[in-house]
């Protein structure tokens, strides 16, 4: 008999300096937020920037206050859409409409 073990790793994230950024269509806009501590358990992708790279994206900086209710209704109408996919794959698939955001890994 053979088993295999996996290990996960688990480390916490201090990250400094940090700034939050949103998006809507062509615009973004940023948000100082300082020290962030992100349990490991949490974090399941972590990449670098390429800071080059992100500079030939054709956006345009836009104050905070301007953006943020255009992101706040993206983010309700996702949610909207959501719900409705899920409410569709219930009837006509079976699928289970239990668990909520952040279940679907």
């Amino acid at each position: 008999m053979t088993s295999s073990l996996t290990a996960i790793l688990l480390a916490n994230l201090v990250l400094e300096d940090t700034v939050e950024r949103i998006y809507h269509q062509d615009v973004f806009a940023e948000m100082w937020r300082g020290l962030y501590l992100i349990r490991g358990e949490n974090v399941v992708l972590l990449g670098e920037i390429d800071l080059d790279q992100e500079d030939e994206v054709p956006l345009r900086q836009v104050e905070w206050s301007v953006l943020e209710p255009y992101h706040k209704q993206d983010i309700v109408n996702k949610k909207r859409r959501e719900e409705v996919k899920s409410q569709i794959l219930y009837e006509e698939k079976g699928f289970c409409k239990e668990g909520g955001e952040g279940d679907g890994y």
